[in-house]
C-alpha cells in the first residue's frame, strides 16, 4: 500500500503541470487582461470617450513597457516556467487589479471559506448517512416517499439558485435574516456572546445552500447501496442464524454501504476550501469563491492562476485521501 501512495503523490505532479499549463496558456491569449484594461483607463481618463472608441491614448512604448510590467513580452513556454518558479518558492505573484500580495489575498479569505465549508460537510455527512439508512429500511413507506419528495426538489434547484430564493423570502420580505455578507454592520461593537449569534444568523441561509446540491446525492447514494447489500446472501445467512436485522444492518451492511460515500469524501475537500464562486457572490460572503469568481470577471490572471493552484492540489490531494477511505472502509482493499 506504500508504494501504491507513493506512486499516486508522484503523479499529482504531472497532473498539476497540465492543469496550470492548460490554465496558464488561456490566460495569454484571452482579451481583455491588465494591459487591455489599463489602454482603456486611460483612454477614459484622457478623453472621456467610452471604451469602445478607437482612439489610441498610449504609444507604442508605453504599451510594451506595460507589457514587460505584467510580463507578457516573454514566450509562453518562458513565462509559465518563470511563474512555476516563483509558486514553487511560494510566491503567487501580485494582483493586477489591487496591487497586493495573491498569496495574503487568499490567506485572509481563507477562513471564511473554511468555515462554510466544514459546517456543510458535517450536515451533509451528519444527515445524509441516517436519512439514507432510514430511508433503504422503510423502502416505499411513507418517510421513504416524501422525503424523496424533498430531497429531489433540492436537487433539481443548484444551491445558488436556492440562495436567491431563501434571501427574497426570509431576508427582504420576512426580514427574518440578514441580506448577506458574514458579519453584521455592528459586528465590533458587540460582546462575545453578541458577535457569536451575529455569525450565526448571518450563517443560516448560506449553509442551506452549500448543503441542498450534495444532500440528495449523498442521501439516494447512501440508500441504494445499503439496499443492495440488505438484499445479498450474506445478510440472509446472518439474519437465518439468529442475529437481530438491526444489529445485521449496522454491523455488516452499513460498513459495505459506507464504501462509495469514501470515495467522495477527499473530493469534498477542495470544496471546503475553495467555497462556491456563486453562492459566496450571492449571499456577499468574501470568501475564496467571491475572490476567484471576482478575478475571473476582472481578468486578474494571477489571483485566478494562485486560486487554481490552491484548489487542484487540494483536489488532487483530495482523491488520495479518498483511496486512504476506501481502505479503512473496505478491508478487501490492499492497493497492491
Amino acid at each position: 500500500m506504500k508504494a501504491y501512495f507513493i506512486r499516486r503523490l508522484l503523479l499529482v505532479i504531472p497532473t498539476f503541470l497540465g492543469i496550470t499549463v492548460m490554465v496558464f496558456a488561456v490566460t495569454r491569449f484571452v482579451p481583455g487582461g491588465p494591459v487591455e484594461r489599463m489602454i482603456a483607463e486611460a483612454r477614459a481618463q484622457q478623453t472621456g470617450m467610452v471604451s469602445g472608441d478607437q482612439g489610441q491614448p498610449l504609444s507604442e512604448d508605453q504599451i510594451e513597457e506595460l507589457k514587460r510590467y505584467y510580463g507578457f513580452d516573454k514566450p509562453l513556454l518562458q513565462s509559465y516556467v518563470s511563474w512555476l518558479g516563483k509558486v514553487v518558492k511560494g510566491d503567487l505573484g501580485t494582483s493586477t487589479r489591487y496591487y497586493d500580495p495573491v498569496l495574503s489575498m487568499i490567506l485572509e479569505r481563507l477562513p471564511i471559506s473554511l468555515y462554510f465549508g466544514l459546517i456543510s460537510l458535517v450536515l451533509v455527512y451528519g444527515v445524509c448517512i441516517p436519512l439514507g439508512v432510514a430511508k433503504a429500511v422503510r423502502h416505499n413507506s411513507r418517510f421513504d416517499n416524501i422525503s424523496s419528495l424533498l430531497v429531489f426538489t433540492g436537487y433539481a434547484i443548484p444551491g445558488w439558485v436556492i440562495g436567491v430564493l431563501l434571501l427574497l423570502l426570509f431576508a427582504s420580505r420576512w426580514e427574518f435574516f440578514p441580506l448577506g455578507g458574514f458579519v453584521g454592520d455592528f459586528y465590533d461593537e458587540f460582546d462575545a456572546w453578541g458577535k457569536t449569534k451575529d455569525v450565526v444568523w448571518h450563517t443560516v441561509l448560506p449553509v442551506i445552500s452549500y448543503v441542498a446540491g450534495s444532500f440528495a446525492v449523498m442521501t439516494m447514494l447512501m440508500k441504494n447501496t445499503l439496499m443492495d447489500n440488505l438484499a445479498a446472501d450474506y445478510m440472509r445467512t446472518a439474519v437465518a442464524k439468529g442475529l437481530p436485522f438491526r444489529k445485521a444492518v449496522f454491523r455488516h451492511a452499513l460498513r459495505n454501504s459506507l464504501i462509495p460515500l469514501a470515495t467522495s469524501f477527499g473530493s469534498n475537500i477542495s470544496l471546503i476550501l475553495t467555497g462556491s464562486f456563486l453562492i459566496e457572490k450571492v449571499f456577499n460572503i468574501d470568501g475564496m469563491g467571491l475572490l476567484g469568481y471576482e478575478s475571473v470577471v476582472e481578468r486578474d490572471y494571477p489571483v485566478v492562476l494562485g486560486v487554481l493552484v490552491i484548489s487542484s492540489l487540494l483536489f488532487l490531494i483530495g482523491n488520495i485521501l479518498s483511496d486512504i477511505c476506501v481502505a479503512l472502509t473496505d478491508p478487501r482493499v490492499t492497493f497492491e
